[in-house]
């Protein structure tokens, strides 16, 4: 099941305003609303520059409490509290022509010095209140995650991958698979080279059962190797690298 989280994230009571005025915007209520009572798998469309704060975290919540497997997949933006929303998903894709922005909270006051200290303390809080979001996600210490608001940080699927705030690029063929098997699965150079065979001319005759038995010959020779090992060979085989969390 899909559910849409465009335009600005906003306060329920402001979602008529929106309404009326035939503009994207998303409240906790929509999402609370869609989401299924059957607890099945749900796939969350992210498009949105970001809004309320407090409405963010609270469609943040209700995301990462719903029981079944969350995939968000960020197809614009995910900037500011939509980029909160994006950290409630299970695995996060990016589109490639996508971005993420993570930077401080801020609001408007006016009054005396002690307003002003007021809302400085209540902004730090707050901050310190969305880098939980991202931490829990990246793994990243928390002044790390705190100078990256800082400097009001934007990143392309790339780099949302190689920081940890997303898993992976939709449409990325090159991705490695990664395998748990005892040294009984062909290596990607094995399939491909008797794909290749496979795929001759009708006037050579294949004789599919020996190139089976030859290939289990062959794995039967080999020692089993554990998951780590495994990974490792498949990483060791790609230029670009990957990062799993």
């Amino acid at each position: 099941m899909r559910i849409n989280v465009k335009g600005a994230i906003i306060p329920n009571n402001d979602k008529w305003i929106y309404d009326l005025l035939e503009m994207d915007a998303t409240s906790p209520k929509d999402i609370i609303d869609a989401l299924p009572s059957n607890n099945e798998d749900i796939e969350v469309i992210i498009n949105s520059g970001g809004g309320d704060v407090f409405s963010g975290s609270e469609i943040y919540t209700e995301l990462k409490a719903y029981p079944g497997n969350v995939n968000v997949k960020v197809v614009g933006v995910a900037a500011s509290a939509a980029s909160v929303i994006a950290m409630a998903g299970n695995h996060i894709e990016m589109s490639p022509t996508a971005q993420m922005m993570i930077h401080n909270a801020s609001t408007l006051v006016a009054g005396d010095n002690r307003v002003m200290e007021s809302a400085s303390d209540m902004l730090s809080s707050v901050n310190r209140g969305i880098a939980n979001a991202y931490i829990e996600k990246t793994g990243k210490s928390e002044q790390e995650i705190l100078d990256l608001m800082n400097e009001e940080t934007w990143l392309n699927a790339q780099d949302a991958v190689d920081l940890g705030f997303a898993d992976s690029k939709m449409f990325d063929e090159s991705a490695p698979k990664l395998v748990a098997n005892s040294g009984q699965m062909l290596s990607n150079d094995a399939v491909n080279r008797i794909a290749t065979l496979m795929s001759k001319t009708p006037e050579i005759k294949i004789d599919v059962d020996a190139i089976a038995n030859k290939v289990l010959e062959k794995l039967e020779e080999k020692e089993p190797k554990n998951v780590e090992s495994e990974i490792s060979h498949i990483q060791s085989q790609k230029q670009t690298p990957r990062f799993f969390f």
